[in-house]
């Protein structure tokens, strides 16, 4: 009883209750923020992880253009159902060089972070032009315009060394054949060995199944890429974080 009147005293004097919810959130702050000062890297290295190549970046700035994140979040939380349906709960280091990053905040349709490779090409470019012949519940708007739209790279050079501004380690000789690379991304039959090395496991193909390189070309490579980069089978967590 006697701690319960001595909290009676906070609750019966406005100022005096201000005062102490200030000093204990003062101190919660320092004690969160304080040690990020000492840290070189708060994001755990994660071997895979890398920059996103130029036809997957161009995908991405599609997807935020359309408003994919208000639908489909991209963070699979550590919970069992969530790892049970999605897969491995989400790193930190899977979304360094997202500028924005795209966690979301609610999900009209699944998590879309371990989507990449689930569903076929065929599957991806029957489900942007009508949803419902796939998933008939589905709620999702028609995208088959994308599909229509030829994409051109006579920007992605300069976007790429926007992105290396703000920490994304883009080399010299990544911008300088960025437009090159977004070319031989969608094409089979192309010299691609160098992007392979420049950007290891990005996958070449003809994504939408149609000449030239589409919108649709790009938001369906970006979307195969998520969550292929780290091998989980491997992935040990840093205990020391």
């Amino acid at each position: 009883m006697a701690i319960l009147d001595k909290h009676a005293v906070l609750e019966k004097n406005v100022t005096l209750l201000a005062v102490c919810s200030f000093l204990v959130v003062t101190i919660g702050g320092i004690v969160e923020i304080a040690p990020l000062f000492y840290l070189e890297n708060t994001i755990e290295k994660v071997e895979g992880v890398r920059p996103y190549s130029p036809l997957e970046l161009e995908g991405r700035n599609i997807y935020i253009r359309e408003g994919c994140y208000v639908c489909h979040s991209q963070m699979v939380r550590p919970m069992r159902d969530e790892v049970e349906r999605y897969g491995h709960y989400s790193l930190a280091a899977e979304s360094m060089y997202d500028h924005p990053f795209q966690w979301g905040s609610k999900r009209t349709g699944p998590d879309l972070a371990r989507v990449g490779g689930r569903y076929s090409d065929d599957w991806h470019v029957a489900h942007l032009i009508d949803p419902q012949s796939v998933v008939p519940e589905s709620v999702m708007p028609k995208y088959g315009y994308l599909k229509d739209k030829l994409l051109e790279p006579d920007y992605i050079g300069e976007e790429m060394a926007t992105h290396r501004i703000v920490g994304v380690p883009y080399t010299d000789e990544m911008i300088e054949v960025a437009a090159a690379d977004f070319r031989d991304q969608a094409d089979p039959d192309s010299d691609y060995d160098a992007l392979l090395e420049r950007y290891p496991g990005a996958q070449v193909r003809n994504f939408d199944g149609e000449p030239g390189v589409s919108e649709m070309d790009a938001l369906i490579a970006y979307m195969q890429m998520l969550g292929t980069l780290v091998d989980f089978s491997t992935f040990t967590p840093d205990a020391s974080r």
